[in-house]
């Protein structure tokens, strides 16, 4: 199971994750998707949650986004995470308002 918020920056993700462990999510369960791929990496790491790695893509999907576009990419990932084609081509969308994605799942 799959909840996922759009917040507008890292303060707003620190809150819902926050709000998130509270309900019993784990950091292993939280997920932080902003579109540049350095900021997915700074947030996940000054948050302490998890960015979409090998575990949630494969292998094939993670050589296969090293020459992706990174909107494709960024819609691949959100496929390994469980949501639909639809959910994902949505949610990247945000992601290039500069949005960031939480992600919950369980």
């Amino acid at each position: 199971m799959e909840n996922v918020y759009v917040v507008e920056n890292g303060v707003q993700a620190k809150e819902k994750i926050n709000q998130l462990v509270a309900l019993g999510y784990t950091k292993e369960d939280l997920y932080v998707i902003a579109h540049d791929k350095d900021r997915t990496e700074d947030l996940s790491d000054g948050l302490n949650v998890n960015d979409v790695g090998l575990k949630e893509e494969g292998v094939f999907d993670k050589v296969a986004n090293v020459f992706r576009k990174r909107g494709d990419e960024l819609r691949s990932q959100f496929e390994n995470l469980g949501l639909t084609q639809a959910e994902a081509e949505k949610y990247e969308e945000e992601l290039d308002k500069g949005r960031v994605v939480v992600i919950g799942k369980k």
